[in-house]
């Protein structure tokens, strides 16, 4: 069996990313955390780490500004109600930008949609109308309230 996980290439803030998600998702664990010596890299030194967050390893680099994260890539948050949407929404985006959509960058530029399960449920309702309209109740809002959600899908 094979196993496959994200890697993400940050600047030069992996060790606090990592214990920012780890302070954040309480079923998180930090794996390890290696440092290398290298004069070229960020601070001097290269750093990877690895985090579980649930049931999801990520391996994080200090890989320097070649690269950026974007929109491209993103870790979505299953929330079961807006308790956990607003908890999320207010952890994660603290020092973040919030965006559309239920969709904001974290401090360190990793973007994370923060979904509760109602919002798939009514969207995927066969009568279009109903669809339609949590739709476009879904795409003016930043973070997802579900009472807009569900009088949107009820009206």
């Amino acid at each position: 069996m094979v196993d496959v996980s994200p890697f993400l290439w940050f600047d030069d803030d992996t060790v606090p990313a990592l214990e920012f998600y780890a302070g954040v998702f309480a079923n998180s664990e930090i794996i390890n955390v290696t440092r290398m010596d290298v004069p070229t890299m960020p601070n001097g030194g290269f750093v990877i780490g690895t985090i579980r967050i649930e049931n999801l390893t990520i391996t994080i680099m200090n890989g320097g500004p070649t690269f950026s994260l974007n929109e491209a890539f993103s870790l979505v948050v299953s929330c079961q109600d807006q308790s956990e949407v607003d908890n999320y929404w207010s952890a994660l985006g603290d020092g973040g930008v919030p965006s559309q959509c239920g969709w904001l960058k974290d401090q360190f530029g990793l973007s994370w949609p923060i979904i509760p399960k109602l919002l798939p449920e009514l969207l995927a309702d066969p009568d279009p109308q109903k669809s339609g309209r949590v739709r476009d109740a879904m795409m003016i809002m930043s973070k997802i309230e579900c009472d807009k959600l569900q009088a949107a899908y009820d009206a």
